[in-house]
């Protein structure tokens, strides 16, 4: 009897597990990779890499590179809970910001920043970062670190900061989108989120590869199996050249225009991204910063690329459109340098 039952409850038991196990199987084996013309892995389309996730993990998590399922869905829950909040309507006799700071006029109607934690591998990271393993920036002390080309320029004996419109930022400028705040880039490389239009397009030719970037209509073509270009040869992005590592895409970009620093790094800057299809909704993209002028050693980082509808759209951004406020900082400093003279 003893035999025999135990035999019927393994055969239960292994019957069970097939029919857990069967259905996600047949769900995985429903995404099937597929193929350009050429033969390459298809990542065309649509993408958000808008996302939860920050760059740099807290301090305090130390080496944890991934919450738990349930910390994951409490960050998420607290989200949503702030943007409803941050969505309700506003009291009209309201007292004016006492600070002076309009640099987040926004409402949250025009903000885009992902209300969910990216899941890559089966870890809800805490981090993008992801070496070193504490997911910080490893800084070179600041003594030793390469000032940028804005820094060199603003240190000569006489420069004022808005001597010229070099002296602005090129996001300031409508060259490319320029996060002030943390010295990076949407149209990259790397291609970090913003506070709203996240949105990427990927379309493949045979030996080309363009990332069309919303913020600042900004766009890569990306050469395949090529050579960089001789060093004199910048450009504001780069020069990015590609290849396939078999259905992984990595670009390697060199040559960064002086003027482009991403996270304080030098135009020495080497940067090698990944671009990986994990599902038909999904794509792992990673970057690794080296930099020797700036980093104490290379480190990478990875997000979470979702892939929007059929029917998405990029639209026209058009950042100068009606924008005066370049030329208005400049004509004000001319004014405030002549009553200075009198």
């Amino acid at each position: 009897m003893g035999t025999i039952s135990t035999r019927r409850f393994t055969v239960e038991t292994l019957c069970l597990a097939c029919l857990l196990v069967l259905p996600q199987a047949s769900i995985a084996a429903e995404w099937v990779l597929q193929r350009t013309p050429d033969g390459q892995p298809d990542l065309q389309g649509i993408w958000s890499n808008a996302t939860q996730t920050r760059l740099e993990r807290s301090v305090e998590l130390g080496d944890k590179q991934a919450y738990t399922l349930g910390e994951a869905q409490a960050l998420e829950e607290r989200t949503r809970q702030g943007i409803a909040r941050s969505l309700a309507p506003s009291a009209a006799d309201r007292a004016p910001p006492s600070d002076g700071n309009v640099a987040s006029a926004y409402n949250s109607f025009w903000l885009e920043r992902g209300t969910t934690v990216a899941l890559i591998d089966g870890e809800y990271r805490t981090s993008m970062i992801i070496e070193p393993s504490n997911g910080r920036i490893p800084w070179l002390p600041e003594k030793d670190r390469m000032p940028t080309q804005l820094q060199r320029w603003l240190s000569r004996p006489g420069v004022e900061a808005f001597d010229g419109p070099e002296l602005q930022t090129i996001g300031e400028r409508c060259l490319l989108f320029w996060d002030f705040r943390t010295s990076n880039s949407s149209a990259g490389p790397p291609m970090m989120p913003m506070i709203y239009n996240n949105n990427y397009q990927i379309v493949q030719t045979p030996g080309y590869v363009m990332i069309y970037t919303e913020m600042m209509h900004d766009v890569r073509i990306v050469r395949l199996d090529k050579e960089h270009r001789p060093p004199h040869m910048v450009q504001w992005m780069g020069d990015s050249v590609g290849h396939w590592e078999g259905d992984t895409l990595v670009i390697v970009t060199k040559n960064m225009h002086p003027q482009q620093s991403h996270f304080g790094s030098s135009d020495q800057i080497t940067i090698t991204e990944t671009f990986r299809r994990s599902s038909e909704s999904a794509l792992v993209y990673s970057f690794t910063m080296d930099d020797p002028l700036v980093y104490a050693e290379p480190w990478t980082a990875e997000m979470l690329w979702s892939r929007g509808g059929e029917d998405e759209r990029i639209y026209e951004y058009a950042c100068h459109e009606g924008n005066y406020a370049l030329s208005g900082i400049l004509a004000g400093a001319r004014v405030q340098e002549r009553d200075e003279t009198k």
